[in-house]
């Protein structure tokens, strides 16, 4: 019973790192922000005993990407002359990351006895479909929102309140945190079919469906997920050239059981549950498009459509205008066109980084991502599809938005190297 417990807390602990918020009565400190002083705590002990820690030459190495991005940023907002710093301290925020990670990687080598990047993996699960559970809760049971909403800062918002929300976990950056547990499933899914262990995937698959309908109904970035997850099914198991082995047939057959679970519950829900009937057809609004009028018609599409906006003039290209955010909120001298929602009226994440900081400052941010996952692959060769397959989730949603998921591969980054002869998911008989 202990070891469930802090399993239980291991969980709690993970969703304060994966999907950090603020409580009502700690203003001004989120839930990272705190992990991260604990974790800078226990760093400086383990220096003073000369242990190991998260310092290392990798560090150092990424460290100096996130110096380029702080940099280009510095100079866009300097010769820009405004106020929005919000990646010029980029560097600071890396270290807040990998400082909670480290908080996050310790409790569950403390609580397990190992650390592994299945173990990682299977914590990053649990804690999405906790967020989708508690969004459920939340819309359904009263009690419940009214403690979320009296605990979790920002949750009194009355746009916020319209929209499906879990503790912490609301519009797009979750919909990419749910993406990533997506294709976290795949991956293992089609690792763990031809081992023992193969009695867990009809759990990952029932998993797979909570994410991806609730998580939709939370923000439909988590399409991204759904997507990338299929494709790399479809490819990784050789059902492009239309093979189907033992493997193939044994992951449809418990998809197939899965789906004799999940549909008839959602069908019922959505025939008898007004919440839940908006809350589908906003999730999945292209698909009722589809069934009810023959076109692909999506509201957000649209608005996506009209937020494709290029700098005009060379020097937006080059420095950019150093503006990522409204600068209505945050600059008194502004005297420039007013805009609804962020800088130029757009979201995505592409033109967003070319307009605070230009072309250098999108491709600083571009390389530091990609420097982040190829030391994840250095350190564990074996897994290099899985982080291959986080880049393509952080590059695929900045056609959408800025988001980066660099806090996922800060969890790995903690991580001890793992041998491939020693990682749960390349040994069959373990």
């Amino acid at each position: 019973m202990l070891k469930y417990i802090q399993i239980a807390i291991g969980v709690i602990i993970t969703s304060f790192y994966f999907f950090p918020f603020e409580f009502t009565f700690l203003p001004g400190v989120n839930t990272k922000m705190a992990m991260a002083g604990i974790g800078l705590v226990i760093l400086g002990f383990q220096l003073g005993k000369a242990r190991n820690s998260i310092f290392s030459k990798d560090a150092v190495t990424i460290s100096m990407y996130a110096l380029v991005v702080s940099f280009t940023s510095f100079v866009a907002v300097t010769l820009n002359e405004t106020r929005d710093y919000t990646y010029v301290s980029y560097i600071i925020s890396m270290w807040v990351w990998l400082s909670a990670a480290y908080v996050v990687v310790m409790y569950m080598r403390k609580v397990h006895g190992y650390i592994s990047v299945e173990l990682v993996c299977n914590y990053l699960i649990a804690v999405c479909v906790f967020q989708c559970v508690s969004a459920i809760l939340v819309d359904f049971y009263v009690p419940f929102r009214l403690l979320v909403h009296s605990t979790v800062a920002g949750m009194q918002e009355v746009w916020l309140q319209e929209r499906l929300h879990g503790v912490g976990a609301h519009l797009d950056p979750s919909g990419a945190r749910f993406a990533v547990a997506l294709v976290v499933i795949a991956y293992l899914c089609t690792q763990l079919m031809e081992t023992p262990r193969r009695k867990y995937v009809v759990c990952y698959i029932l998993a797979f469906f909570i994410i991806a309908v609730v998580g939709n109904m939370i923000a439909r970035t988590t399409t991204v997920g759904i997507v990338l997850a299929v494709a790399y099914i479809i490819f990784a198991l050789g059902l492009h050239r239309l093979s189907f082995n033992r493997s193939v047939w044994r992951l449809a057959l418990w998809g197939v059981v899965a789906l004799l679970v999940v549909v008839p519950i959602v069908v019922w829900f959505y025939n008898n549950n007004e919440q839940v009937h908006d809350n589908l057809r906003f999730a999945f609004e292209g698909f009722f498009s589809l069934a009810e009028t023959g076109e692909w018609e999506v509201r957000s599409n649209e608005i996506l459509r009209n937020m494709v906006v290029f700098p005009d003039n060379a020097k937006t290209w080059w420095i950019g205008d150093g503006y990522m955010i409204n600068p209505e909120g945050i600059d008194p001298y502004y005297t420039g066109p007013s805009f609804h929602g962020y800088y130029m009226q757009t979201d995505i994440g592409y033109l967003r980084f070319i307009f605070y900081s230009g072309v250098p400052g999108l491709l600083a941010m571009m390389a530091f991502i990609w420097k982040a996952g190829r030391i994840c692959m250095q350190k564990n060769p074996h897994l290099a599809t899985l982080f291959w397959l986080f880049l393509a989730v952080n590059f695929t949603v900045w056609f959408k938005v800025s988001t980066d998921i660099f806090l996922v591969f800060a969890l790995f980054l903690v991580l001890d190297r793992v041998r491939p002869e020693e990682d749960p998911l390349m040994c069959p008989e373990s």
